[in-house]
Protein backbone atom coordinates (compact mmCIF):
# COMPACT_ATOMS: atom_id res chain seq x y z
CA UNK A 1 0.00 0.00 0.00
CA UNK A 2 2.75 2.78 0.95
CA UNK A 3 4.85 1.41 -2.23
CA UNK A 4 1.34 2.21 -4.26
CA UNK A 5 1.32 5.32 -2.84
CA UNK A 6 4.88 6.25 -2.72
CA UNK A 7 5.37 5.42 -6.54
CA UNK A 8 1.93 8.04 -7.45
CA UNK A 9 3.37 10.83 -5.54
CA UNK A 10 7.03 9.87 -7.26
CA UNK A 11 5.31 10.28 -10.82
CA UNK A 12 3.81 13.38 -10.08
CA UNK A 13 6.72 15.01 -8.70
CA UNK A 14 8.35 13.56 -11.79
CA UNK A 15 6.06 15.59 -14.19
CA UNK A 16 5.85 18.50 -12.33
CA UNK A 17 9.51 19.17 -12.55
CA UNK A 18 9.40 18.16 -16.08
CA UNK A 19 6.76 20.78 -16.56
CA UNK A 20 8.61 23.06 -14.37
CA UNK A 21 11.90 22.53 -16.38
CA UNK A 22 9.83 23.23 -19.78
CA UNK A 23 8.49 26.01 -18.59
CA UNK A 24 11.68 27.71 -17.67
CA UNK A 25 13.25 26.72 -20.76
CA UNK A 26 10.69 28.05 -22.64
CA UNK A 27 10.85 31.64 -20.70
CA UNK A 28 14.21 31.86 -21.18
CA UNK A 29 14.23 31.67 -24.68
CA UNK A 30 11.78 33.73 -25.12
CA UNK A 31 14.15 36.54 -22.95
CA UNK A 32 17.68 35.81 -24.40
CA UNK A 33 16.00 36.01 -27.84
CA UNK A 34 13.97 39.22 -26.91
CA UNK A 35 10.89 37.08 -29.16
CA UNK A 36 8.52 39.32 -26.84
CA UNK A 37 9.37 42.83 -28.59
CA UNK A 38 10.05 41.26 -31.61
CA UNK A 39 6.21 39.98 -32.04
CA UNK A 40 5.31 42.92 -30.05
CA UNK A 41 7.00 45.18 -33.68
CA UNK A 42 4.93 42.59 -35.54
CA UNK A 43 1.98 42.94 -34.03
CA UNK A 44 1.73 46.55 -33.49
CA UNK A 45 0.81 47.87 -36.79
CA UNK A 46 -2.34 45.98 -37.05
CA UNK A 47 -3.56 47.01 -34.04
CA UNK A 48 -2.47 50.85 -34.48
CA UNK A 49 -4.76 50.67 -37.66
CA UNK A 50 -7.52 49.36 -35.64
CA UNK A 51 -7.48 51.99 -32.72
CA UNK A 52 -6.93 54.25 -35.47
CA UNK A 53 -10.64 53.26 -36.71
CA UNK A 54 -11.86 53.49 -33.23
CA UNK A 55 -14.59 56.37 -32.55
CA UNK A 56 -14.09 58.10 -29.37
CA UNK A 57 -15.87 60.37 -27.39
CA UNK A 58 -13.46 63.45 -25.76
CA UNK A 59 -15.05 65.29 -23.08
CA UNK A 60 -13.83 68.44 -22.54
Amino acid sequence: MKKKILGALLKVLMKLCLAVGIFFVATFTVYFFNLDMKLTSLVEPFLEKWYDHLERKQYI
